[in-house]
């Protein structure tokens, strides 16, 4: 999906929902981590991050940021916390927070000289340690 695309996606979903035109710029953002999207106050613009488009709930998370736009533009409450933001945000169907996206973990795998297994999240020079529970010597097998 492409900035366009997605513009054209946010205002049909304006227009549908809220009965009020998106007059301003939605575009993806690859820095946004952890959240769904944002609306900026200064400039009104929404940005969405990019590993959502996959998520069933991707429409919803749309209709969350359009609440902040339309309450904010009407001088209404458009925080989390206000009334008329929990009101909107159920009456158009829109998720409170971000689905958790699967993050994969990659593992080192070492082994001592009696093979004991042992995994790590970073890498470590094997000279410098020992198996905690026989003391031998380890070795890198493979990163899992």
């Amino acid at each position: 999906m492409t900035n366009d695309e997605l513009q054209n996606l946010v205002q049909k979903i304006s227009q549908q929902d809220f009965k009020r035109s998106f007059k301003h710029q939605a575009i993806f953002n690859v820095r946004l981590r952890t959240t769904g999207g944002r609306y900026i106050l200064k400039t009104h613009n929404l940005e969405f991050n990019p590993k959502m488009i996959s998520v069933p709930e991707f429409e919803a998370i749309i209709k969350h940021e359009l609440v902040h736009y339309h309450l904010h533009l009407m001088h209404k409450g458009y925080r989390h916390a206000d009334q008329d933001f929990k009101t909107l945000l159920a009456h158009v169907g829109g998720i409170r927070y971000a689905p958790k996206l699967a993050i994969s973990q990659h593992y080192w795998h070492y082994q001592c000289e009696n093979r004991h297994d042992i995994f790590r999240i970073r890498r470590f020079q094997v000279t410098h340690y020992r198996c905690r529970q026989c003391g031998g010597r380890l070795q890198l097998i493979n990163r899992t």
